[in-house]
Order: C-alpha cells, then sequence, then structure tokens
C-alpha cells in the first residue's frame, strides 16, 4: 500500500474559489475560467510561469455578490471565478472588516481546501468582445488548511499548512487491523459497484486497474469525487483526515450508489416490460409526424397547443390565473400525447380558455313599460309576483351594479314558475340557463370534481358558464327543494357559498381550482315546497309564492297561450283548432282566400272548439293548480285532427292532367257540401297540388270522450262520498296546491280501540286521538248519549281512514274535519255535501288557524264545494283569494268547534244551552 512520494507544499498558494463544489485529492476536473480575478490568477501562476506551479482550490458558498464558476463534468467547462472586488472571508480577518466596511458582503470560504496542478491549460479570446477566457485542467493533489487569507491584486493568496499524513505516518497507520478491515471492506464494495457498471460500461477495465495499484485511502477520494452527492457529503469527505473516517464515509457512499443503480436497473427492467406497447406506438407517432412533414400535411399536437395558447391569451383571465394557466400549458408542452394525463390536463387548460371571465352580454336600457307589457303577453294572472319583478327590474334600471336578491319561486307544478324566470332574462336581454337540481346528491354536482379522480370534471354552474359563454346569464336552479344529502356531501350546503353575495365572488369549483367570480350572475330558484329547503339556504333568498289558477284563468291561458303552442307543436296552422264564437261559412273564407292568393288556395281542414268545452275539459278533465294535464288534452284533440288531415292528405293530390274548375262548378260543390278540388296554373307553370275543403271538425261532448275518454271527475263526487253518515270533507295543502280530503270513520264491535289507517303522519295521528277525547268528553251536550257516565267506545272500536291511502299525508288542519266525522258517525247524521273545513282543534274545542288558505280555497271552487269553513283569524288570508272565486263561495269564519258542527250538519247541530262555553 505504499505512495509515491508526498507532494510538497509550498507555504504560500494562489486561491482558486470553487462555488459548491469540492476538489478531492486524485480528482480530474476541467474548467472554464471567464471571470477577470480567475483570469487574472491563471494568467499570473500558471500561464506566465514555465515550471507550473500548484494552485489552492477552496471551496466557497453561495453569496449575491460573488460569482463564483460552477464546476462541470469532464470535457465541459465554465467559469470558476469569483468578483475581484470582494474580501475574502474566513482567517482573513482584517481585510474581511475592510470590505465590509466598504459596504460589501463577504465571501464564504471553507477553511480547508486542495492543492491542484494543471495538467492542460489553453488560450482563447471571445470575438466580438476580446475577452481572455482559459480552459484548465485541474488534479487534485492534498489536503491543506488555510491560516491566512489576503488578497494579491484581484486575486487572492492562502497561507497554509498540510493536512494529509507524511509517508512514514502513512506506513505506521497501515498496520492499523482496524484500517485494513475498513480497506477490505471499502474494496469488496467497491469491487462489486465495478461488476455492476461492467455490464453497462466498457471502460471500467481502468477502473479495476486502479483498484489493484492505487492506495486504498486515494482510491476513497477518487470513487467519491465521481459520484452526485450533495455539497455537504463533499465538504465531509473533504474533512475526514483521519484515514477510518474517511474509508467509512467512502464505503457507505459507494454502497448507496451501489444500490441506487440495482434498484434503478429493476425498475427499468421492469418498466421496459409493461411499457413495450407505449414504446411501440412512440414511434410509430413519431414516424407519422416525419412523414406529415416531409409531405407538408404538418398538423400535430403542437400546432394545436399553439392554438390553444392563443385562445387562452383571449380568453381575459385576471393576471393570477393567467399565472396558473401558464404553468399548466409548460407542463402540457413537456407530455406526450400518449402519455395518460395528457387529455386531462389538456381538457383543462381547454375550459380555462373557454370561461367568460370578462365577456358579459350587453344590456339594453330597460324599458318598464316594456317589461310589464311583456310579462302580461307570457303569463296571465300572477299580478303580486309579477310586480315584484317589475320592481326588482327598476332597481337594476336606477343601479345596475346593485345586488339583487335571489328570487325563488315556491308553488304546484306547472304554474309557471320556470318560464318567469325565463322572462326576467328576456326583459334583461341577458342569456337564460336552466340547471336542474332534482335528485342531485353530491356536492361534486355543484363544486365539482377534484382533478385527482379519473373522469373528474366541473360543477355544474361552471359547465353552465361555459355553454353560455357569458359571465352575467340569468341562471335557474331548478327544484331546488329536492336536494339530498348523504356520503358524498350536501349539495345544499355547497349552495350557499353560491347564493351569498358575499362569497360568490371568489367561488372555488374544486376541477377548476381557481377563484371565479360569480357575482355578475342572476340567480333564480324554484321550488314545490319551502320545508325541504335548509333554513340557513332559504334565508338567502326572497321567496315568492305562486298559487294554483282559477277555472276562469285556466280558460283565458289556454286561449292565449297554450292552444297557439300546441297548434305550433303539431305543425298545425291556427286553422286546424280554433276557438270562435261563431262560425264563418265556408264559401265566405273560399271567396277570401281567392282575393287574397295569387298561385294556388289551401282550405285546410279545421277543428272548431268552443269556450264551452275547453271549459269543459278543465272542469271534469283536469283538477290540478297548473295546467299540465289541460295542455296534454289539448294535445290530444290536436293529434286528433293532425289524424284526419294526414289521412285526408292523399286525397288532395292531382295529377297533372286535371283541368281548372270554373268558379260556378265552385259555388255548385261548396253549397252540396262536397269535397271540391281545383288547380290554378299562373304563368304557364303546373302546380299539382290542391286541396279540399271538407267539413269542419267539431269538438263537442261526444267528441270529447271519444278522444280523452269519460270524464275523470264529476260534480256529484262529492255527494256521494258524504252519502252516510261519519264521511266529511276536508282541505289539505300538499306539494301540487290545495285538495279535498275525504274523512272517513265507522263503528264495529270491539274493546274501545282507535285505528287509523292512510299512510298518516305523528301530527295528524294525534290531532284523531284529540278529536276523539273531545267528542267523547262532550258527547252528553252533543246529545250523543243520555249523561256524560256513558261511554261511547264501549264495546266498540273506531276506525278512521284517509282515503289514497298511498299518499302521505300529515299536519294538524284536519282536526276540525276529524271531530265532524265523528259526530256525524256518533249522531248518525250526515255532513252536508257542499261544505268543506279546514282548521286546527285545540283540546278546549278552539279552532286555530292553518297555513295555505288560498290553495285550499282553490281547491274547493275545482271540486264544486260551495261552502268553506274557516278559522276566523284566517280571515286575512282571504285577500290573497281572486274576487271571482269568494263571490261563488259562502266562506263561514268560525272560533269554536260548536259552530263548526253547527255549519256542517243540516239544520245545524243540536246542542244544549250550557255546552258553549
Amino acid at each position: 500500500m505504499a505512495d509515491a512520494a508526498p507532494v510538497e507544499l509550498p507555504g504560500r498558494l494562489a486561491i482558486l474559489p470553487f462555488r459548491n463544489k469540492v476538489l478531492l485529492p486524485g480528482a480530474i476536473v476541467r474548467i472554464r475560467c471567464t471571470n477577470p480575478s480567475s483570469v487574472k490568477l491563471v494568467e499570473q501562476e500558471l500561464w506566465q510561469r514555465e515550471e507550473k506551479g500548484l494552485i489552492g482550490v477552496l471551496p466557497v458558498r453561495d453569496s449575491e455578490a460573488a460569482a463564483v464558476g460552477s464546476l462541470l463534468s469532464p470535457g465541459v467547462g465554465s467559469d470558476s471565478g469569483e468578483g475581484g472586488s470582494k474580501a475574502p472571508g474566513g482567517s482573513g480577518g482584517e481585510s474581511t472588516k475592510q470590505d465590509t466596511k466598504n459596504g460589501k458582503e463577504p465571501i464564504h470560504w471553507h477553511s480547508r481546501g486542495v492543492a491542484a496542478r494543471a495538467l492542460h491549460l489553453s488560450r482563447g479570446v471571445e470575438k466580438p468582445s476580446g475577452r481572455v477566457t482559459y480552459i484548465v485542467v485541474l488534479e487534485g493533489l492534498c489536503r491543506f488548511s488555510v491560516q491566512e487569507l489576503s488578497a494579491r491584486g484581484s486575486y487572492h493568496v492562502a497561507r497554509v499548512s498540510r493536512l494529509d499524513m507524511t509517508k512514514t505516518e502513512l506506513e505506521q497507520a497501515e498496520q492499523d487491523p482496524d484500517l485494513i478491515a475498513l480497506s477490505r471492506q471499502f474494496k469488496a464494495t467497491a469491487m462489486e459497484l465495478i461488476s455492476v457498471l461492467e455490464q453497462k460500461q466498457k471502460t471500467v477495465g481502468r477502473t479495476k486497474v486502479l483498484l489493484e495499484t492505487v492506495p486504498v485511502y486515494r482510491l476513497a477520494d477518487i470513487f467519491v469525487a465521481s459520484f452526485e452527492i450533495s455539497f455537504e457529503e463533499q465538504l465531509s469527505m473533504l474533512d475526514s483526515v483521519d484515514l477510518k473516517v474517511r474509508l467509512s464515509k467512502a464505503t457507505e457512499l459507494v454502497d448507496r450508489h451501489l444500490q441506487s443503480i440495482l434498484v434503478a436497473e429493476k425498475i427499468t427492467q421492469k418498466v421496459e416490460g409493461q411499457l413495450s406497447k407505449s414504446q411501440k406506438e412512440f414511434l410509430l407517432r413519431q414516424q407519422m409526424r416525419a412523414i406529415k412533414e416531409e409531405l407538408g400535411d404538418n398538423d400535430d399536437d403542437e400546432d394545436d397547443v399553439v392554438a390553444l395558447e392563443r385562445k387562452m391569451q383571449n380568453a381575459g383571465m385576471p393576471a393570477n390565473i393567467w399565472k396558473h394557466a401558464q404553468r399548466e400549458l409548460r407542463r402540457l408542452r413537456k407530455m406526450q400525447p400518449q402519455q395518460p394525463g395528457y387529455s386531462s390536463s389538456r381538457a383543462y387548460l381547454e375550459l380555462l380558455a373557454d370561461l367568460p371571465w370578462q365577456k358579459v352580454s350587453e344590456e339594453m336600457e330597460l324599458d318598464l313599460r316594456a317589461a310589464k307589457e311583456s310579462l302580461d303577453h307570457d303569463h296571465y294572472g300572477l299580478t303580486k309576483v309579477k310586480q315584484r319583478i317589475i320592481e326588482y327590474l327598476a332597481v337594476r334600471k336606477l343601479k345596475p351594479d346593485a345586488r339583487g336578491p335571489v328570487l325563488c319561486f315556491v308553488g304546484p307544478p306547472g304554474v309557471g314558475k320556470t318560464s318567469l324566470a325565463s322572462s326576467i332574462a328576456k326583459a334583461l336581454n341577458r342569456k337564460f340557463i336552466r340547471i336542474s337540481l332534482g335528485g342531485v346528491k353530491d356536492e361534486a354536482d355543484i363544486r365539482g370534481h377534484r382533478r385527482t379522480y379519473i373522469g373528474s370534471m366541473p360543477g355544474r354552474l361552471i359547465d353552465g358558464l361555459k355553454r353560455v359563454s357569458v359571465s352575467n346569464p340569468v341562471m335557474l336552479l331548478d327544484e331546488i327543494d329536492k336536494t339530498g344529502s348523504d356520503v358524498r356531501g350536501d349539495p345544499a350546503s355547497a349552495l350557499l357559498e353560491v347564493l351569498d353575495p358575499e362569497q360568490n365572488k371568489t367561488f372555488n369549483d374544486h376541477y377548476l381550482n381557481v377563484p371565479f367570480d360569480l357575482s355578475k350572475v342572476i340567480f333564480v330558484a324554484t321550488a314545490n315546497r319551502m320545508l325541504p329547503i335548509p333554513p340557513p339556504l332559504l334565508d338567502r333568498m326572497e321567496i315568492i309564492e305562486l298559487p294554483g289558477y282559477t277555472p276562469e284563468e285556466k280558460l283565458k291561458i289556454a286561449m292565449r297561450h297554450l292552444i297557439p303552442r300546441v297548434l305550433e307543436q303539431h305543425g298545425l296552422s291556427s286553422t286546424y283548432l280554433q276557438i270562435p264564437e261563431c262560425k264563418i261559412s265556408d264559401c265566405e273564407e273560399m271567396e277570401m282566400q281567392l282575393l287574397s292568393i295569387i298561385y294556388h288556395v289551401c282550405r285546410l281542414n279545421e277543428t272548431v272548439v268552443t269556450h264551452a268545452m275547453v271549459k269543459l275539459i278543465i272542469e271534469r278533465y283536469t283538477r290540478e293548480a297548473g295546467v299540465r294535464n289541460l295542455e296534454r288534452n289539448l294535445a290530444a284533440l290536436a293529434r286528433a285532427a293532425a289524424v284526419k288531415v294526414a289521412e285526408q292528405d292523399s286525397a288532395l293530390r292531382l295529377g297533372k292532367e286535371i283541368q281548372p274548375i270554373t268558379t260556378t262548378l265552385l259555388d255548385s260543390r261548396l253549397a252540396d257540401g262536397g269535397e271540391v278540388e281545383m288547380e290554378v296554373i299562373p304563368m304557364g307553370q303546373d302546380i299539382s297540388n290542391t286541396y279540399e275543403n271538407p267539413s269542419p271538425l267539431i269538438v263537442d261532448e261526444p267528441m270529447l270522450e271519444k278522444v280523452l275518454g269519460p270524464p275523470r271527475f264529476d260534480d256529484t263526487e262529492t255527494a256521494d262520498r258524504v252519502a252516510s253518515p261519519g264521511v266529511s270533507v276536508g282541505l289539505v295543502w300538499t306539494s301540487f296546491g290545495g285538495e279535498v280530503q275525504f274523512v272517513e270513520a265507522t263503528a264495529m264491535a270491539g274493546k274501545g280501540d282507535l285505528h287509523l289507517t292512510g299512510q298518516l303522519g305523528d301530527v295528524i295521528k294525534e290531532s284523531a286521538q284529540l278529536a276523539l277525547t273531545w267528542v267523547r268528553a262532550r258527547a252528553a251536550d252533543l246529545k250523543l248519549s243520555p249523561t256524560s257516565d256513558i261511554n261511547l267506545l264501549e264495546s266498540r272500536d273506531i276506525h278512521i281512514h284517509f282515503p289514497a291511502g298511498a299518499v302521505p299525508k300529515d299536519g294538524p288542519s284536519a282536526g276540525v274535519t276529524l271531530v265532524t266525522s265523528l259526530v256525524s258517525l256518533f249522531s248518525h247524521r250526515k255532513v252536508r255535501a257542499d261544505t268543506a273545513m279546514t282548521g286546527e282543534m285545540t283540546l278546549r274545542g278552539l279552532v286555530l288557524p292553518v297555513g295555505g288558505i288560498k290553495d285550499k280555497v282553490l281547491a274547493a271552487h275545482r271540486y264544486g264545494i260551495k261552502r268553506v269553513i274557516l278559522p276566523e283569524r284566517n280571515l286575512k288570508d282571504l285577500a290573497e283569494v281572486p274576487a271571482p272565486i269568494l263571490s261563488g263561495l259562502e266562506i263561514l269564519l268560525v272560533k269554536r268547534i260548536e259552530e263548526v258542527l253547527d255549519h256542517a250538519f243540516e239544520g245545524g247541530c243540536p246542542l244544549r244551552p250550557h255546552s258553549k262555553l
């Protein structure tokens, strides 16, 4: 293990700084010096001397004030000079203080370095600047310690002392058993590393020679110098003067490098087996791209990326979002199209480019009169609702940037909630987008999925804005009361941020992952019921209730809106379905058409429907709050007319050989009621298609039954159902509007139990128990038993049933109906068939107010009820009921149950004189 003669180290060395790099003894590096101070050092210490001396290489740490060259791999050069005006630190305390006084930051010198000699030196001149540069190949020789550091012109000189052992010390250290064991371990690890590298490289044979000839303590530095290790580990190796410590650290580093190579090789083999198909596809794509370039048909993905970047630049993104988009675009450029994440990354950037960051709909100056006329034209009735919309538009006119409320239209189906939202967009000249929330249970439908998931996509709000391409549309959140919640989150809670004007300015979609401004969007919500909507969400909206329509309103809606729409949907003109007061004769209509049409006359088949028939459809075929079933029935009539026209159409086509008929013949045929065939040939051209004028299709009651079937509802239904004692008529409110609810009670042999059926809730069950208790307590006063001591339920059970058992029912408003049904059962007297009632009762017999009065009164009117019993405290709610409805009903206001019973029975309910409290 003997080493060559130690290098004679001079007392002073010129210092060449290495920035964040370490030159170890035995290592050879090639550097390029361009800095003036480094050039001066090389020129004076190496270039101008015939016998090349030694220089010191000293590591320095990062310093913003020092321009220090970086060390590169052999064969590649870089400047390694430092700023010539900077003062050194470390041992040179005086010069450090001097530079600090001059306001210059000191260089962070390491206290130990390596003496090096120049193996090769070349000089060059850069053009056109004329700057001199040197390329130097240095070999590290031995370690030294800096005793004093001083400046010599533009570079530094240090007084140094040798750290490596002398020859005698090395010979003594070689006899140490611990050092011998460490040497063997190091050589074994190094040999294993060489064996692994031998399979990949052909130059490892020279390394084997070094392993056999060079002393092991020199090999440790040489091996470590060839690895990519951190700057701190390099300094630690440089500071390892003790041979045992040096060999121990070198063995650890060589073993770590060996393990990293083995792991990398294992992963490479695994990946090569899995990605052989992908590599083949990549090569084929590259060949295809080259072929397209040769053919001049270069429409590759790079052009698409450039087009995408141009589109993103024109999107008007805010500065912070544009910065984020640029990072994603740079990432996309580095990816190959066949990589798994390429398509998702591109889809994300396309979404950013498509979103309307700055684009808005240009609003015309609001004309409230025109808006009111538009609302009246599109919607019949709904006076209070249209007035609220006009108020909202008036505020927008005075303050366009005002934060308007979130309107929520609540009402039964088919009353025009969605069309009202569309009318708001039309009045504001904004685009309209509808988002259905019915059945939504996943929060991601509102906020979007995170991009880490496969198949992720933005939420419905961001996707809707992308589709309308403006940032200020009118957005309808339809069926907001039908959102659910499960393990995937609560969409209603996610809507809190959307509908809050203070928060939606920075709405954060999980997929988008950047804030988006929703404050310009006008939100309108619809719901059938308010109860399922969470209170915090309900608090953010202004509730506007839309009750059901009266039969008169339905008739007007059918004449103005439904019939024209049905005709258009079925491809019929206005002559197919008419609502005339009197029918124009066929001859007069034909003469008018002959005067107005130049080329040919088309007298089309028509269906004549009177107002009475439409009213009959409303009363006998539809009983609903809205008008959807009415529209379906009108559509059935239109389809019947379409079938007849289609069947007759084949008989209307004539050949070219048919001669024109004269006016005299036309008159005679019309007078006889026969079919008319006519061909008019203007300007010498043949027109072969002519039409006949058959007798009109009159829609009367037989025709209604033929097309729509037998009537579904009858005015005698109520009278038939209350024909026996124990049945009363109540009024209830549902999500579809008001409804009539029959209550049936019967007695049977038993033990005094009460049975309730009809899918009832807890509240209505308690109301039934309460009604039975009150009747039993007042049995004597109501003349149901001779004395109060007699038990009405002795040896018999009571069964109360609410028909339509498949429909859930709950609420306190059936209290008075239950009492009336029980009194009717026990007194064997029938309840009046023309009377319906609603109201909550107390144990003391008071009648308390209930909700939904307007819907309930409208339901009573639809069913042909003439008398309605209401709590007296609901008198204020009758102001919302249309006057024509009230004029056709007798409203009976009551305070106590006794008054209800007095109105419910024919001739009143006889009570004992002291019975009323």
